[in-house]
């Protein structure tokens, strides 16, 4: 009766006892080749071919050498693709959550079924993935090596996939983005209609904040990203440029005075910003010609909302330092001055982030294009107002 078990690459039964039963198959493969030699009548001698290093397809560590017989039947006894791929995706999100409890909620299995996947990938690998305690779990040396190499084999399955599966007429399916909260509001919300129209078949779903997020454990496919773009396993376009405008209602420089120089402002009320996970207010930048100036200020007020730092300021709560495209409109309106003019300093640029492997995906091309057009006009318009 054949015992239970699934079937593996070569059809063989996989079951617990499968090691014990390695050297009984080995033996029997071989009395069948001797059958056939003796059969034949021949008297060549065997050639066994010798792998000194039997994982060099798998884990790089070294085994005790093994017939190409022997290695033949071991290779039949490895994860099946398909399987390996399950069991990768289940390490990749384990590896992301430091828990296999979440990761198993995330993935919508049982814990026990994240935990033998993790087991069969590093039985296969014949290595430790991850250190494990009561609290948390960690990737070891291997595991970290691994993790990099899956999230790579994992993004590029999926653009294969969804580049079979669509047209680039007709990109579908979820898309999560990541924007910036006042680009949200005052660009994005106004245009999504004419892109929903558009594109009937995609499912958007639009997170505004102003923190650098980490697309890969947020499962975000595309940002605008406010600053620098160092993480290697993304793609920046860069769109446009910013300058650091520092500005105060009329109503408070009548009252207060306006500042000459960037050190005169220590004697006025200032309304800071807070980045996101750091508690101190980010230092004001000043550039004349090649002369540039960083000041750490004390403030009366920070917020770590753009917006809420404009509408301060507009309420005479003091001087404030921000970019350029984000007070344009109270500038133009005239609830906001321009101070320092000549200080202005070169701000972040702002770019249209993806992972590499998805650059090519419909549904982040299209949406990348859109949120580009967004920020060119709107940047044209905001020069127009400044000129």
């Amino acid at each position: 009766m054949r015992r239970a078990g699934h079937k593996g690459l070569c059809g063989i039964y996989h079951t617990r006892g499968v090691r014990r039963d390695f050297r009984g198959l080995t033996h029997a493969i071989q009395t069948h080749d001797e059958q056939r030699h003796a059969q034949s009548g021949g008297d060549r001698p065997e050639r066994p071919v010798e792998y000194e290093h039997a994982a060099d397809c798998r884990s790089g560590r070294h085994f005790k050498k093994q017939s190409n017989r022997e290695f033949i039947v071991l290779e039949c006894l490895t994860i099946p693709r398909m399987d390996q791929l399950v069991c990768m995706r289940s390490f990749v999100r384990v590896a992301d959550l430091h828990s296999f409890t979440r990761a198993a909620d995330a993935l919508g299995i049982s814990r026990a079924v994240v935990s033998t996947h993790v087991a069969e990938l590093e039985r296969h690998l014949r290595c430790q993935l991850f250190h494990r305690t009561t609290r948390r779990v960690g990737l070891t040396s291997d595991g970290a090596e691994y993790l990099a190499r899956c999230q790579r084999v994992l993004a590029e399955l999926e653009a294969a996939d969804e580049t079979l599966r669509r047209t680039r007429l007709s990109p579908q399916g979820r898309l999560r983005v990541d924007v910036p909260v006042v680009f949200g509001r005052a660009l994005l919300i106004p245009a999504l209609p004419k892109f929903t129209a558009r594109y009937p078949d995609l499912q958007l779903e639009v997170q505004f904040n102003d923190r650098v997020i980490d697309l890969i454990a947020e499962e975000v496919d595309l940002v605008v990203r406010v600053g620098a773009v160092r993480e290697p396993h993304l793609v920046a376009r860069r769109v446009v440029t910013t300058r650091l405008l520092t500005c105060a209602a009329p109503e408070y420089l009548r009252a207060h005075g306006v500042p000459a120089e960037p050190e005169e402002l220590r004697r006025h009320k200032l309304v800071g910003h807070l980045a996101a996970g750091n508690r101190r207010a980010r230092k004001w930048q000043f550039q004349r010609g090649t002369v540039r100036k960083q000041l750490s200020l004390t403030f009366n007020v920070a917020f770590n909302s753009v917006e809420a730092q404009i509408m301060a300021a507009i309420r005479n709560a003091g001087i404030v330092q921000t970019m350029d495209l984000v007070v344009a409109e109270a500038l133009a309106t005239g609830r906001l001055e321009v101070v320092l003019r000549e200080w202005s300093a070169p701000g972040a640029p702002i770019s249209v982030v993806c992972r590499s492997a998805l650059r090519d995906s419909p549904k982040i091309r299209v949406f990348a294009d859109f949120a580009t057009e967004l920020l060119l006009q709107y940047r044209r318009r905001v020069d127009a107002l400044l000129d």
